[in-house]
């Protein structure tokens, strides 16, 4: 190399580092920048707090921080994704609650099963999270008062209906539900071994279900092995030799396991919705849409179902869920589960509920909530 092509190098390189300098004192200084405005909109946020606190509203309102995410999310332009910036926003949120009351929320455990990775979409890291091993002690959690919210499995666009949860409801209708949280569920292979070399494939019964077709074609050596969760899944491939799960890639990250194949669901756009419960549902919002839920069971007779659906259709009401259930009464009776567009509080649904009424047995408004968006896992 020649003397001259010597002293460009360093000049080159030199120039590059004077750059990287002046971009990093940039940052720098935005950081502090943002972290000014946080602790300032934190301090407004504690104001907040204490109002509510006065005048007895519930720390944790859905309905507005639906709105939040909305509006920052239009607003965003890039370079950042509206996943990174919705993963922002919602810490933002959580950290500022938790100066108002830290929160309890159960979910069904282990930690980065997707009840776990479904709490953490909605409430942050800034809660204390409780770990129960059913369902049904997320519910008694929750009725008991030792935790003030729980996250539930509701229904899959696989494999419908969550089974534990409506019986839940049917055994204590008093629980409500306050907001939902809408996860694509991807799937991902892990082991710390060759896919050749895979005798067990570890995941809950769902997971294994949605990923069936793929698991037959590629590892068509290995054994099928329910067991209670994901993330149980995860562990149990981490201890045994030639073992692997289906579950997340937070999962994989927790257990130390390689992820061998990506989004491997036979169904692309795979997606459970869960239900948050609590012991009230939060007050009629304006500014973001909301659905209700009801839980009711009809007269055994002809047509007595059809007149109950045509309730909703004659008062221009739009059913977005409809689910049945054995009524549990020794006789071949079920409960039907619906939500629908609509506030109970506002005027129209108020009188679809008591249309409703004249044709069923028993009707449960089960909560008004504010709609979501899905998020990626």
């Amino acid at each position: 190399m020649s003397r001259k092509s010597s002293e460009d190098g360093s000049v080159t390189a030199t120039r590059s580092q004077a750059q990287l300098r002046s971009l990093r004192s940039q940052i720098d200084k935005l950081d502090l920048q943002i972290l000014k405005l946080v602790n300032e909109r934190a301090a407004i946020a504690l104001k907040i707090g204490q109002l509510k606190n006065d005048h007895g509203q519930e720390v944790f309102s859905p309905a507005r921080e639906e709105e939040v995410l909305r509006d920052v999310l239009e607003a965003n332009k890039g370079p950042l994704s509206d996943q990174a910036v919705r993963a922002i926003f919602r810490e933002l949120m959580s950290g500022s609650r938790a100066l108002q009351k830290v929160l309890r929320v159960a979910y069904l455990g282990p930690e980065y099963s997707f009840s776990h990775l479904a709490a953490l979409e909605r409430f942050g890291q800034s809660v204390e999270f409780i770990r129960v091993g059913t369902i049904a002690a997320v519910f008694e959690d929750v009725d008991r008062g030792q935790a003030d919210y729980g996250v539930v499995p509701l229904e899959n666009s696989t494999d419908g209906r969550i089974v534990d949860t409506l019986e839940m409801f049917v055994r204590m209708p008093q629980i409500k539900i306050c907001a939902e949280v809408r996860l694509r569920i991807h799937y991902h292979l892990m082991a710390n071994c060759a896919p050749s070399d895979i005798r067990r494939v570890y995941s809950k019964t769902q997971a294994l279900s949605q990923c069936r077709n793929w698991l037959a074609k590629n590892v068509p050596q290995a054994q099928l092995v329910e067991v209670a969760s994901t993330a149980t899944a995860a562990e149990l491939a981490q201890r045994e030799p030639g073992a692997a799960a289906v579950a997340s890639r937070q999962a994989a990250t927790r257990y130390g396991l390689r992820v061998l194949f990506s989004n491997i669901e036979d169904y692309p756009y795979n997606e459970t919705r869960f239900a948050v419960i609590a012991t009230q549902s939060p007050p009629h919002s304006s500014e973001v849409p909301e659905k209700t839920a009801v839980m009711f069971q009809v007269p055994h007779r002809p047509g007595a179902l059809v007149d109950a659906l045509n309730v909703f259709k004659q008062n221009k009401v739009n059913l977005t869920w409809i689910e049945s259930f054995p009524a549990r009464s020794g006789r071949p009776e079920y409960v039907f589960f619906v939500d629908f567009e609509g506030h109970q509080d506002e005027p129209k649904i108020r009188r679809t509920l008591e249309a409703l009424k004249e044709h069923c047995e028993r009707v449960v408004v089960l909560g008004s909530f504010p709609t979501s968006e899905p998020a990626e896992t």
